[in-house]
């Protein structure tokens, strides 16, 4: 049975995600730190929101200006590696923020700092109007496509969330999704306070904000996060990590992905951010405070001095 595809493109219909053209209807600077694009097009009524950390990809016209209509295919990836490269557009992932399918509109924090990467310039520079493309779930996926790193065991009731403001997005929308039964600690640090103005509260989840300022990035979430930690379990003996290279490869380990079985220790831990500061939480929880490996879900969203990718 031959493969159905979605006019104009070549897209499989039930494909796990979607490539949508759109356009900038909104731009609203949250802070210092965030700027909220509001994107709007015609197929964004099919653009699912899973809720949690989902991840997107924002893609930009290439460096001539294009964006090629080779990508929207079923092989996009593929397609996006075999351009040239004045022809190769800039990817970089986001979480989504809000999803409103019946306005086709699709909301996309994206954090601002110096100095400005593509992505970044485009918060900063860009004008309704301007047109870029999102790949996002699809609302009539055959299969679910993955993106979601959260995955806390049914079976537990305590979280311990943390991470910088590249974590932020994503902290929201767990936040949002969290059952109120649900109990536990979320710790974020951003390099200023109303930079996490955003977060909302949860009855059960105590929302702690750090205040980098000046400061090394992630000296001070790491202490709260060791508080945070050693309020919700009983030091015990620690374990042996697993030490992971944080330049040799992608910093990722998603417990319950298949790879990983999930367990059901003290609490379930979300940490993402930059990939150094990631890896010394991982490794302060399980080697020195005794966690379950397995509990900890770990994600490097960036890496200092790298841009996404490299």
């Amino acid at each position: 049975m031959p493969t159905r595809t979605a006019a104009p493109d070549q897209q499989p219909v039930d494909a796990p995600f979607l490539l949508h053209r759109v356009r900038v209807a909104g731009r609203q600077r949250l802070s210092d730190c965030f700027v909220r694009i509001t994107f709007t097009g015609p197929t964004l009524d099919r653009f699912a929101d899973p809720g949690l950390d989902q991840r997107i990809k924002l893609i930009l016209p290439a460096p001539d200006g294009s964006v090629d209509d080779a990508l929207f295919s079923a092989d996009w990836y593929g397609a996006w590696r075999a351009l040239p490269n004045d022809r190769r557009p800039v990817i970089r992932t986001y979480t989504t923020r809000a999803v409103r399918q019946a306005a086709r509109e699709v909301d996309v924090d994206l954090v601002v700092h110096e100095p400005c990467g593509p992505a970044g310039r485009f918060a900063v520079d860009c004008r309704e109007g301007d047109e870029v493309v999102l790949l996002g779930p699809n609302r009539d996926a055959a299969s679910a496509g993955g993106g979601i790193d959260f995955r806390r065991p049914a079976t537990s009731d305590r979280v311990l969330i943390a991470g910088d403001e590249t974590a932020l997005p994503a902290i929201v929308r767990i936040l949002q999704d969290l059952p109120d039964a649900v109990r536990g600690a979320a710790v974020v640090e951003v390099p200023r306070r109303e930079d996490a103005a955003q977060l909302p509260a949860h009855p059960g989840v105590a929302v702690e904000v750090v205040e980098r300022g000046d400061g090394p990035h992630g000296e001070r979430l790491t202490a709260a996060v060791r508080r945070a930690a050693e309020a919700l379990l009983t030091v015990r003996a620690g374990q042996d990590p697993e030490d992971v290279d944080v330049d040799g490869g992608l910093l990722w380990e998603v417990p319950g992905d298949g790879a990983i079985p999930a367990a059901e220790g003290p609490f379930y831990a979300w940490l993402a951010g930059e990939a150094g500061v990631i890896k010394g939480l991982r490794r302060m929880l399980v080697g020195e405070l005794g966690v379950d490996r397995r509990s900890v879900a770990f994600m490097g969203y960036w890496r200092a001095g790298r841009a996404e990718g490299q």
